[in-house]
């Protein structure tokens, strides 16, 4: 997983912090490691416009004393309650202003409009699946939750399903990149 996930809206300071933030996550060991892992999916669900799959990146080398497999279903768990626990907050943000928030607004300015294509999908699936859209919209790898958790957070109004749903969403999204990948890595 050497692909680079510093975002392409990410410029001078924030681009440094976010390389930071990855490269710490990358080379992630321990308990201490898992810890950082549960933080940054915590903050990936509200504040930073990151994706979730860095976490999967230190599975072989954790040293937890496990096989990497349960490190990876390990490293799965974590991510999955920190990022539940952070939509929680940010659905509560997103009840108590019911409004984007300063990362939505910082990308809606930028000069790609992914903003309104994600909610515009986002609200699709919530209108027609309700949470079930919500974690199959959270399942799709490669694109920030932060977008579709606030998008979500100003349509619903029930902090456990929708902490449960982000929870399946964030689990659901780590294994379709580990399956992905590990697709992709038998064919070579």
């Amino acid at each position: 997983m050497s692909v680079e996930l510093v975002p392409v809206l990410a410029s001078g300071t924030l681009e440094g912090l976010y390389a930071t933030i990855e490269g710490a996550i990358r080379t992630a060991t321990g308990p201490v490691g898992l810890l950082l892992i549960g933080v940054y999916s915590f903050l990936i669900a509200f504040v930073l416009p990151l994706p979730s799959e860095i976490v999967l990146a230190p599975a072989s080398h954790m040293n937890l004393g496990l096989p990497r497999e349960a490190n990876l279903a390990l490293i799965v768990l974590v991510s999955g309650l920190g990022k539940a626990a952070g939509s929680v907050f940010a659905f509560h943000i997103g009840q108590e202003a019911k409004q984007s928030g300063p990362v939505i607004r910082f990308v809606r300015r930028s000069r790609f409009d992914i903003v309104s294509w994600s909610e515009k999908k986002t609200v699709e699936l919530a209108q027609k699946y309700g949470y079930v859209g919500m974690a199959l919209a959270l399942s799709v790898p490669g694109f920030p939750d932060t977008i579709s958790i606030y998008a979500f957070s100003v349509l619903e109004t029930d902090y456990y399903r929708f902490a449960a749903a982000t929870f399946a969403g964030s689990v659901g999204r780590l294994l379709v990149t580990i399956g992905a990948f590990a697709s992709v890595t038998a064919l070579l």
